[in-house]
């Protein structure tokens, strides 16, 4: 949400509530500071004073925490890593000191105890999943209230479900553990106390995944959240069938619930089936979808392409299905085989395989890590085409719109108007009034706030979350366009020097040096117009360009070197 941030004035959504929790784990007398790199940089000073580096990542940060642990190696100062990454990839990962890997709550302990004797070990693992009564409260204080938009709270892991493609089951098990109700609610107390108010997001993978123990929970929610004016608005992640069963998704909208994320997938019956994702298989998608809406509920959409059953018309399907859903937040991604996953097992059997994880990183870098059965190059035209059409601006406020006409208006998480809101407005208004797509806006707002004049908060989010999503998939465009563009550049040289024979070459090599410093010029100032944020995703483009270059003009003349 980088683009839509500085609406409401703040530098991230969400706190890293695992490093966090992890603060809480070490001993009292440590003097622990943290440094969220969405916030603010890492400091060498910072580095250089510290005892111990503790680094967290997922796949998609990788890039980000190897120079983390090259400015530790640098400065002398031992790294400690765990999280997701580490905990999948810790054999390609160089330069930390002590792998602390799966659940903390196991690990953390036995490296401690060790590094206390100076006996620490390089890698603390085990299988164990443990109780979360063991989990303590996040350290809240050791980040600042006013630099995030939202804070997250962790009530259960693990998931029943078993699809192909996903590694949760792998971290944290089939058989979703969770934390008491007072153990959370204390949680709930502690923001509460430390001034925290409105959106939370429960970052479990599958909120509903112990539904005997999330209605225990939702049972004393509800009350806390009346005795205190429902301080909070929660949001979380959960399986379709959510949608069968009508008595839980009461007691969330009772308990502030107003946004729920969904792992759909696809429309295609036939590739839910081969993936494993028989909960979505057991009502219509559109019916369960809207059934949620009506509660009261936004539904956010997890969205899949490069199944092995995707045929030429995915695409549009995927499309289709996102409009009449009326989704506006739809994560659509290319397919990708995570370590230790079964589809990453399938694939290796198959020799399918080409690369390590990209994490999924669908909005800088395009790229997969295996062999689809549709041609590669068709399924990413295809899936930058689904991104062009659900973000352009008529369609997006198509979908909104029709979301407010839908959804139940929300009576214990209706969001308030409050000094954040009206600043979002007031920016809105300058921001998106003399923007490209300024008439689809005022059409949405004035559209949506004669709809459900009771949803006029909501209204003003969904528009501001449009601009980022709109500006995030131009640029996605533009660096596309942008290598699409290097490579008929470099494409161009080469047919100017397959015409030229080795006779003539000495008097055409003044000629074809023009040429080439025109391309290389040329690719200079597209890059510099690409979108600061996207440049470092163009550079392997741009080095296999000069390289492209350099090879075909050396087969005539090797003493002619590339400049620039």
């Amino acid at each position: 949400m980088r683009y839509a941030l500085p609406f409401i004035g703040k530098k991230a959504v969400f706190p890293p509530l695992g490093l966090l929790t992890v603060a809480a784990m070490l001993p009292e007398d440590c003097q622990v500071s943290l440094v969220d790199l969405n916030v603010a940089p890492l400091r060498e000073a910072a580095v250089a004073q510290a005892d111990l580096v503790f680094v967290s990542a997922m796949i998609v940060q990788k890039e980000s925490m190897a120079r983390v642990v090259g400015l530790c190696n640098r400065l002398g100062t031992p790294v400690v890593a765990g999280g997701p990454y580490p905990t999948s990839c810790h054999d390609q990962i160089q330069g930390v000191d002590h792998f602390v890997l799966n659940e903390a709550e196991v690990t953390l302990p036995l490296f401690l105890h060790d590094y206390a004797l100076g006996q620490a070990k390089p890698l603390y693992t085990s299988p164990e999943k443990p109780d979360l009564a063991r989990t303590p409260a996040p350290r809240f204080d050791l980040v600042r209230r006013k630099d995030y938009a939202e804070m997250a709270l962790q009530f259960s892991r693990g998931c029943p479900h078993d699809c192909e493609f996903c590694d949760i089951i792998e971290l944290f098990g089939r058989r979703p553990r969770t934390k008491s109700p007072a153990q959370f609610l204390h949680e709930l107390e502690l923001l509460y106390a430390e001034g925290w108010r409105g959106p939370l997001f429960l970052v479990d993978d599958n909120f509903i995944g112990n539904r005997r123990e999330v209605k225990a929970l939702l049972a004393e929610l509800i009350p806390w959240q009346q005795q205190r004016h429902h301080p909070f608005t929660f949001f979380t992640e959960a399986s379709l069938d959510l949608a069968a069963d009508e008595p839980l998704m009461d007691q969330m909208v009772q308990a502030g619930f107003n946004m729920v994320f969904l792992g759909i997938e696809t429309p295609d019956l036939c590739a839910l089936k081969a993936a494993g994702k028989q909960q979505n298989l057991k009502a219509d998608l559109l019916a369960s979808i809207r059934k949620i809406q009506r509660k009261g509920m936004e539904v956010s959409g997890g969205f899949i392409v490069g199944f092995d059953s995707d045929g030429g018309d995915i695409f549009d399907r995927q499309v289709r299905f996102i409009q009449e859903a009326a989704i506006p937040t739809a994560m659509v991604g290319l397919l990708t085989a995570l370590p230790k996953t079964r589809l990453h097992h399938r694939l290796e059997a198959e020799g399918r395989l080409t690369g390590d994880s990209g994490g999924g990183n669908n909005t800088h870098d395009l790229r997969l890590n295996f062999l689809p059965r549709m041609d590669a190059r068709k399924l990413i035209d295809g899936y930058k085409r689904i991104l062009a059409e659900i973000y352009h601006p008529d369609r997006y406020f198509e979908r909104c719109l029709q979301l407010l006409k839908t959804m139940k208006p929300p009576l214990t998480s209706r969001r308030k108007l409050h000094i954040m809101e009206l600043r979002a407005f007031v920016r809105s208004l300058v921001v998106q009034t003399f923007s490209r797509y300024g008439w689809s806006y005022w059409r949405f707002l004035v559209q949506g706030f004669f709809a459900r004049p009771l949803m006029v908060p909501e209204t003003v989010t969904l528009a501001v979350k449009g601009h980022h999503y709109f500006k995030i998939t131009r640029s996605l465009l533009e660096l596309e366009r942008f290598k699409a563009g290097l490579q008929d550049l470099a494409q161009a040289f080469e047919a100017r020097l397959q015409t030229v024979t080795a006779l003539e070459f000495p008097q055409r090599l003044a000629e074809l040096k023009a040429f080439r410093d025109r391309a290389l010029s040329q690719m200079q100032a597209r890059y510099q117009r690409l979108p600061r944020d996207f440049r470092a995703y163009a550079d392997d483009a741009v080095a296999a360009f000069r390289a492209s270059l350099e090879e075909n003009l050396s087969r005539f003349a090797p003493e002619v070197p590339i400049q620039g």
